[in-house]
């Protein structure tokens, strides 16, 4: 044990730099992801119905495969045709694209959920469909959704640990080096969950707390 506690320390500037990196990935995958999920469930809402088939496709696309896949495809396919972009664009759009799909059908369960009424009634006002969306369904499908997108940005921060998979140095990949070094594979694995643990923690009590101060008279959180 002295050995890992040793190499810990040694190997403690690259794993806090991965660590680093791991946040900065969930935080950044987490924001573009609601937004595109936000971006994506706009259109499934269009009156267009080729623009609603495809926008159900790209959906049914990013969460019916595995997310690896999407990395994969993006970091050595696209060499392929002559585009090539860094670890951290990959993840970044990898993960994007598939968070934006998860977060659009959170909001669209959401929606299904809404007093249909309430929509009619801005519409009888004169109100456009953007200030409609804008004003009325977004804010209500938003605090809705809240557990919902709270569990994705927890999956979000777990999955970021395939991302050292396409060479992104996170705290998965570091931690992984520590235990090729002493080949205390089990220890580092042990200590890698814990802190994952701890992250997630965080997650859940700044969540509990936000659904507690937006949440919709009546509804308990």
């Amino acid at each position: 044990m002295d050995a890992f506690l040793h190499d810990l320390i040694a190997y403690s500037p690259q794993i806090l730099t991965g660590l680093r990196n791991t946040v900065l990935l969930m935080v950044i995958m987490s924001v573009t992801g609601l937004a595109g999920g936000i971006g994506v469930f706009y259109l499934t809402l269009s009156k267009n119905k080729i623009l609603r088939t495809w926008t159900e496709r790209y959906i049914s696309f990013f969460i019916g495969t595995p997310l690896l896949v999407h990395l994969f495809l993006i970091y050595y396919g696209l060499p392929e045709l002559g585009i090539k972009l860094s670890a951290f664009t990959v993840v970044v759009v990898g993960f994007t694209l598939n968070v934006s799909a998860y977060n659009a059908r959170y909001l669209m369960t959401a929606y299904n959920g809404l007093d249909k009424t309430e929509l009619e009634a801005a519409r009888a006002q004169g109100f456009t469909y953007p200030e409609i969306f804008r004003l009325i369904i977004l804010p209500q499908v938003m605090r809705l959704a809240v557990p919902s997108l709270t569990n994705q940005v927890i999956q979000n921060l777990k999955d970021t640990s395939v991302a050292f998979l396409i060479q992104y140095h996170d705290f998965f990949a570091q931690m992984q080096e520590v235990a090729s070094t002493n080949f205390q594979f089990f220890k580092a694995y042990i200590t890698a969950g814990l802190v994952y643990l701890v992250l997630v923690s965080i997650i859940v009590i700044a969540a509990r707390r936000l659904e507690r101060r937006i949440s919709l008279p009546g509804f308990q959180t």
